[in-house]
């Protein structure tokens, strides 16, 4: 082994280190190793930056623009809205929302496909009176399913097809990902729909820890007692009667910007102080009416106020520019007059300020403010709307423009009358010039960290590859499978980069498996393109952690899932894949 493979195995070791201890964000992570590797002249310099411009990293930009496209005509929502007015059985509602997740991360950002329809799902067991734990891991990881249908449907298959490119001279295109991830949606989605579901923990019975989403509760928020308050004089213990009635806990008081010890039950109430309540969002607001509280910044936020307030929850996916940090860290309240009201965290109790807590992906925030702000904020933030969304943000009678637009543009790239990348760079003027899209949301609507991420990473990928790294590793796989048939080698390399993916970025998992794919294909003197499959696939398919996908982090909290509730299903799940996948692979890409 030479010096350089010495040192980029240390690095990648150390990445991988980095991103499953997850305490910085992986963009920063593969940047940080990105720069090592310039220092210590494993990366040229005038490759240093050449993943920026990568094609893989131009149309994962652009398929996000995209996305906001779709969604901001309306095309997408008037779909979900006709849905929503079917009264439809369990295992069909499931079979409903999984196939139209599916469809719509095959042409989509699958996180937005999951953002769009999570709404939708919860309404809908709020009318039937179910838990939203039940249908909420079979609508993400259809969501995931879905993005293997299409070249532009996940992150990993442009990732592969771009590097086929580079390797073989010709990448593929946007369906020939069809078949194979056709196969697995179809087989995938019979499994979640009949069975799958019965595997979530208190599916069965249909309870959950966490109260239905549309009115979560576990919040842990905060009321100030005005001057007319009839708290006033009273010790906290004495509440406890009118909170019960209102389904509300009083958990602690906060005087003078200090929190009392314990629930502070036989403090007297005075003007000013802080109330601090469990509760969800409805009676929180009842409880308050009913002892004239305040919210924090309430009568500001009045006067600032042109179109109402409004009252929402949202939830933090991984990653999103609030997380790890405190409302207090970006003066929500001095500076947009949005107040964070409260947050949700699976039953959590939490000793620090709710201004002042650190935002975790998969907590629900409750956010007041003027009506005209609070969507301006929260996108901001990066955190996505648990409520349905108001029809101002839609622009319905731009749908079917913006569906033509893009249809078209698919059409030509697919027969190779356009390279993709300029195709979707078409489609993203045309949103823009036709205000299908603005030119703010035009840059909010790119996931900048899985940008670095990608720039970062590919020409790291690259240098272990000229390095003979990933020959290295081929050349093991292929020691280890000596003897078996071409199937079990496919099946040894899906199960390794199945699990890279459970704990890592699958973005980072495909920049890696991709030159190992084509290298054990060479050392075993057969087509590549069955390996670079098998690759694709399996970079997707992460649904054994909250972490292996951001889809799986947006539900944990809404759904009220813990760390160890995901593998109930996934871990079939993905073994089914295994099954369905490799002799599909074989089939269509024949060695």
């Amino acid at each position: 082994m030479t010096t350089d493979q010495i040192l980029l195995f240390s690095l990648f070791g150390a990445v991988f280190a980095m991103l499953i201890w997850g305490k910085l964000r992986y963009d920063l992570v593969a940047f940080m190793a990105l720069v090592i590797a310039l220092v210590l002249g494993l990366v040229p310099t005038e490759e240093a930056f050449s993943g920026f411009g990568h094609p893989a990293t131009i149309i994962v930009a652009l398929v996000l623009v995209v996305s906001r496209g779709l969604v901001n005509s309306g095309a997408v929502d008037l779909i979900t809205r006709r849905l929503t007015a079917l009264d439809l059985r369990l295992s069909s509602h499931i079979i409903a929302m999984s196939g139209l997740g599916a469809v719509f991360s095959a042409f989509m950002n699958n996180v937005a496909a999951l953002a769009l329809l999570m709404p939708v799902d919860l309404q809908a067991a709020s009318k039937a009176k179910r838990s939203p734990r039940i249908t909420l891991m079979p609508l993400a990881f259809a969501t995931i399913l879905g993005g293997l249908v299409t070249l532009i449907g996940t992150p990993p298959n442009i990732i592969i097809a771009a590097y086929r490119g580079e390797a073989l001279g010709e990448p593929f295109g946007m369906f020939d990902f069809t078949p194979v991830g056709l196969s697995c949606l179809v087989v995938g989605i019979i499994f979640i729909a009949l069975f799958g579901w019965r595997l979530i923990p208190g599916a069965r019975d249909g309870k959950a820890p966490a109260a239905d989403l549309m009115d979560v509760e576990g919040y842990v928020a905060e009321l100030v007692v005005s001057e007319e308050s009839p708290a006033v004089g009273q010790l906290v213990r004495e509440l406890d009667e009118l909170a019960e009635d209102n389904d509300v806990a009083v958990v602690g008081l906060v005087r003078n910007h200090k929190r009392l010890a314990g629930q502070a039950r036989n403090v007297e109430i005075r003007e000013g102080d802080i109330l601090v309540v469990d509760a969800g969002p409805k009676a929180i607001d009842q409880f308050r009416g009913a002892l004239k509280l305040e919210f924090d910044g309430e009568k500001r936020e009045e006067k600032m106020a042109s179109g109402g307030m409004s009252l929402m929850e949202f939830v933090v996916p991984r990653h999103a520019r609030i997380e790890g940090r405190s409302a207090m860290s970006f003066r929500l309240l001095t500076r947009y007059g949005v107040t964070l009201l409260g947050v949700s965290r699976q039953g959590a109790k939490f000793r620090d300020r709710v201004r002042h807590l650190d935002i975790q992906a998969g907590d629900i925030l409750l956010l007041l403010g003027p009506s005209n702000r609070v969507q301006e904020v929260t996108q901001w933030l990066g955190v996505l709307p648990l409520a349905e969304r108001g029809l101002n943000v839609t622009q319905y009678r731009k749908a079917g423009l913006a569906a033509g637009i893009f249809a078209a543009a698919i059409t030509v790239a697919s027969f190779g009358g356009l390279y993709l990348a300029v195709a979707l760079a078409i489609v993203v003027v045309a949103y823009v010039l036709f205000d299908i899209v603005s030119g703010e949301e035009l840059y909010q609507s790119i996931e900048w960290p899985v940008i670095v991420l990608l720039g970062s990473m590919i020409p790291l990928g690259s240098a272990l590859e000229a390095s003979g790294g990933t020959d290295l590793i081929a050349k093991g796989i292929v020691s280890l499978t000596d003897g078996l048939p071409v199937m079990a080698v496919l099946g040894v390399l899906m199960i390794v980069v199945m699990t890279l993916s459970d704990v890592l970025n699958n973005t980072a998992t495909a920049v890696i498996g991709a030159p190992i794919a084509v290298d054990i294909a060479k050392r075993l003197d057969v087509n590549p393109d069955p390996f670079l499959m098998t690759v694709a696939v399996a970079a997707s398919c992460a649904f054994l952690t909250p972490i292996g996908h951001k889809n799986n982090t947006l539900i944990m909290g809404p759904g009220g899932y813990k760390f160890g509730d995901y593998w109930r299903m996934g871990l079939p799940l993905e073994i089914l894949v295994i099954l369905v996948a490799i002799p599909s692979i074989l089939f269509f890409w024949p060695l």
